[in-house]
C-alpha cells in the first residue's frame, strides 16, 4: 500500500509545487474529462427526450440523497487529520462498505414509495437498477483517501479519464440502440463502477476491511459533522426537483433540469476537483492562518477569473446556445438558462468557503450555512414553482446573493480572510465580465440574420475579446496571476 501513515509537512515551496502540479493534472484532465463527457451528453440530448430527463430527475433527487450519507465525510475526515495508519484505513473501508450495503438495500425497497410521490410507476425500476451505484463508492472513497494524503492527483486524473471514456460511449451507445431513459441509467453506472475501481487499484489501496469499529471516534465526529452538513444541502439543492416534480410534467421538468445542467457546468464539473486540490492543500497548512487565507484568495482571482465570463456569456448568448447545443425541441430551454446562468456567480463563490474553513477544523460553519440554505432555498423554489420552470429558475436569482453574503459573514473570519480582501479578488473579473455580456448584447441586437452556429460564434468570439482586453487593460495582475498559473510558474 502506498500511504498510510504520516506525512510531513512539506516545505512551503514544496507545497506551492504540489499544488500546481494537482491543479494542472485535475484541470487540464478534468477539462478533457467533459470535453468528452459534454461532446456524448450533447449527443445524447439530441436523441432522447425532454420527458425522459424529467424521469430521471425524479429519481436523481434519491440518489443524490443518499449518496449525501454514503460515508465519503469520514475520507474526508482520515485526509484531514493525516496521522491515521493502515488500521484506520482499514476500517474506513469497513464503515463504508456496511453503509453503502444498507443504502442500496434502502433505495431498493424504498422504490415503490417514492414512485408513488411521483405519480410516475417507471421511477420505481429506474430506482432499483441504480442502487447498485453504491457498491463502488467503498473503492472509490478508499482510493481517494491514500492518494489525497500523499496529493498524488495524477493518478486521480487518469483514473477519471478513463471511467469518463467509459462513462460516455455507454451513454452514447445505449442512446444510440434506444434505451431511451435507461440511458441516464446505464451510464453512471458504468462510470462509477470503472472510477471505483481503478481508483483503488491505482492507489494500491486494497486492504482487507475492518468491521471492528473501535477507536474511530474522531473519523465519526469530523465526518459526521460534515454529513449532517451535506443533508441540509441536499434539502437546499435538490428541493427545486422535489417541489417540481410534483407539479410540473416530465416534459417541463425535463427542460428545467437540463437547463440548469447547463447553466451549473461550471461550478459542477470544473470547481469541484480543484476544490478537492484546495482542502488537501489547505489541511497541510491548516495551523498557518495567513497562508490558508493568501491561497484562498489567489483560488477566488483565479477560479471567478473563469467563472465570470462562462457565466454571465452564456446568459448573454442563451438562445443561439440552445439552438447549436441542444437542438429546436429544447428552444423553451432558453429563457429558463439565461436566468440561471446569473444566478451561478454567487454559487461559484459560495461554494468556495467550504474547503477552507473545513480544513480548519470547523466544518460546523459549512452545516451552518447548509441550514440557512435549507430553509431559505425551499421557500424561494415553493413561491417560484406558480410560474413554471421560469418561476423555479428565478428564485435561484432572488436568494443565492443572500446565500453567498451570509456565507461570506459566517466562513470569512475563520478562514483569516476580510469582506474588503475578497471583494478586491472578485471586483476585477465582474467588471470585465459585465462589460462583456453588454457588448455581446448590444451586438446580438445590432447582427443581421444569421445562421445560429456563425451567431453563436460571432458572440463567443466578440465577447472574448471584449473579456481579455478588459482585463489587459485594468487588471493585468490578475491576468498575469492566471498566465503564470498556466505556465507553471
Amino acid at each position: 500500500m502506498s500511504a498510510a501513515g504520516t506525512a510531513a509537512s512539506p516545505a512551503p515551496g514544496e507545497l506551492a509545487r504540489q499544488v500546481r502540479s494537482a491543479v494542472i493534472w485535475r484541470s487540464g484532465t478534468q477539462i478533457f474529462s467533459q470535453v468528452v463527457a459534454w461532446a456524448s451528453t450533447f449527443m445524447v440530448i439530441r436523441i432522447l427526450s425532454p420527458a425522459d430527463y424529467g424521469l430521471f430527475a425524479m429519481t436523481s433527487v434519491v440518489l443524490v440523497l443518499l449518496s449525501l450519507l454514503n460515508g465519503y465525510g469520514f475520507a474526508n475526515a482520515a485526509i484531514q487529520q493525516r496521522d491515521g495508519g493502515e488500521q484506520q484505513l482499514r476500517q474506513l473501508f469497513g464503515l463504508l462498505l456496511v453503509i453503502n450495503a444498507a443504502l442500496a438495500a434502502g433505495q431498493f425497497f424504498a422504490a415503490p414509495w417514492i414512485a408513488a410521490y411521483y405519480r410516475q410507476s417507471a421511477v420505481a425500476d429506474l430506482l432499483r437498477v441504480q442502487a447498485l451505484i453504491y457498491l463502488s463508492t467503498p473503492f472509490l472513497a478508499l482510493g481517494y483517501t491514500v492518494l489525497s494524503r500523499e496529493m498524488d492527483f495524477r493518478r486521480q486524473a487518469q483514473v477519471n479519464v478513463g471511467s469518463a471514456l467509459i462513462g460516455a460511449f455507454t451513454a452514447l451507445g445505449c442512446a444510440l440502440a434506444g434505451c431511451g431513459v435507461w440511458t441516464l441509467v446505464f451510464a453512471p453506472l458504468a462510470s462509477f463502477t470503472s472510477r471505483g475501481l481503478g481508483m483503488a487499484i491505482a492507489a494500491r489501496a486494497l486492504v482487507w476491511p475492518s468491521f471492528d469499529f473501535r477507536g474511530v471516534r474522531k473519523l465519526a465526529d469530523y465526518g459526521g459533522v460534515v454529513m449532517i452538513g451535506q443533508i441540509f444541502w441536499f434539502a437546499q439543492s435538490q428541493a427545486d426537483i422535489v417541489i417540481a416534480g410534483r407539479a410540473f410534467a416530465p416534459h417541463e421538468l425535463g427542460l428545467y433540469t437540463t437547463s440548469l445542467f447547463l447553466a451549473q457546468i461550471f461550478v459542477n464539473k470544473v470547481v469541484p476537483p480543484l476544490n478537492e486540490v484546495a482542502f488537501s492543500a489547505y489541511a497541510r497548512i491548516q495551523d498557518d492562518t495567513a497562508a490558508v487565507a493568501a491561497g484562498f484568495l489567489k483560488s477566488v482571482r483565479l477560479i471567478m477569473t473563469i467563472a465570470l465570463p462562462f457565466c454571465l456569456g452564456l446568459a448573454a448568448v442563451a438562445e443561439p446556445a440552445v439552438h447549436v447545443a441542444l437542438g429546436d425541441k429544447w428552444l423553451a430551454a432558453a429563457p429558463i438558462v439565461r436566468l440561471l446562468a446569473l444566478a451561478m456567480p454567487f454559487m461559484t463563490l459560495y461554494v468556495l468557503f467550504g474547503p477552507a474553513v473545513s480544513a480548519r477544523g470547523r466544518p460546523g460553519i459549512t452545516t451552518r450555512c447548509s441550514v440557512l440554505g435549507a430553509v431559505l432555498m425551499p421557500i424561494a423554489y415553493y413561491i417560484g414553482v406558480r410560474f413554471g420552470a421560469v418561476g423555479i429558475a428565478g428564485a435561484w436569482l432572488a436568494a443565492y446573493p443572500v446565500m453567498t453574503a451570509i456565507g461570506a459573514a459566517w466562513s470569512l473570519p475563520v478562514i483569516g480572510v476580510s469582506a474588503c480582501a475578497l471583494r478586491d479578488a472578485v471586483l476585477p473579473p465582474t467588471l470585465a465580465a459585465l462589460a462583456m455580456g453588454l457588448a455581446v448584447t448590444l451586438l446580438d441586437h445590432a447582427l443581421p440574420p444569421l445562421a445560429q452556429l456563425a451567431r453563436l460564434a460571432v458572440l463567443v468570439g466578440v465577447g472574448g475579446a471584449v473579456y481579455g482586453g478588459w482585463l489587459l487593460l485594468f487588471a493585468r495582475a490578475q491576468l498575469n496571476e492566471m498566465i503564470a498559473l498556466v505556465l507553471k510558474r
